[in-house]
């Protein structure tokens, strides 16, 4: 599709174009340019704009726990890790015949 550039009235795209990019009236988006050539790149949502506040509380609050861990690592080798996955693949087995036998 071309358009004609004309003097002191702004440069408008066509809804079309609009509905095949996506954007939205109300939608934000960021212009670039590089290079002669003028991109218009729809702004995405945040996260934090997906949630309610009560549901990013939540979120936030799991998070909060899981950063306390337990997690491994980080590990210099995809063997040292493979080791750790090992000891702890047999801790497992060890505790589940011990209650096994304290049935």
């Amino acid at each position: 599709m071309t358009t004609v550039v004309q003097n002191k009235k702004p440069i408008v795209v066509p809804e079309s174009l609009r509905r095949k990019a996506g954007i939205k009236p109300g939608d934000r988006v960021e212009i670039r340019v590089s290079g002669g050539i003028i991109n218009i790149i729809p702004e995405l949502p945040s996260a934090k704009a997906e949630y309610t506040p009560e549901q990013r509380r939540i979120v936030d609050a799991r998070l909060t726990e899981a950063r306390k861990g337990p997690y491994y690592g980080p590990f210099d080798t995809a063997e040292e890790m493979i080791a750790h996955m090992k000891g702890e693949l047999k801790k497992r087995a060890a505790l589940k015949r011990a209650n096994r036998r304290a049935r």
